[in-house]
């Protein structure tokens, strides 16, 4: 899924990130996705992309996110902010109060309805 926008390094990237995907077990569309979004947030925290979301350029790297949250015995998930953003979209009120836990379950409900 390289696109036109993308240098030669970030083709070589998302063909290095799909290939270590698919390694791992990840099907052919799933090994796609994460190369893309991990390539294309890549390319927001470095000034590449014309358009990014806060979260993209705020939030710590694919690389590093992926070490901190390997090998831990519970799923952390969704940061509170990534919540918060997608809570946002959808419009959820009272977000600013919630907690992570609360904004996980009003967005996971929304999803489900």
């Amino acid at each position: 899924m390289p696109q036109q926008a993308w240098s030669g390094k970030r083709e070589r990237q998302y063909e290095h990130i799909k290939k270590s995907a698919k390694e791992r077990g990840a099907g052919e569309g799933r090994a796609q996705e994460i190369a893309a979004r991990t390539v294309n947030k890549e390319r927001a925290r470095s000034g590449e992309a014309r358009e990014s979301s806060r979260l993209s350029r705020t939030d710590i790297s694919s690389g590093r996110r992926g070490g901190q949250r390997a090998h831990r015995r519970s799923p952390r998930g969704r940061t509170r902010d990534q919540l918060y953003e997608e809570a946002r979209d959808m419009g959820i009120e009272g977000r600013s109060r919630m907690t992570k836990d609360q904004l996980r379950r009003a967005v996971d409900r929304r999803k489900a309805s």
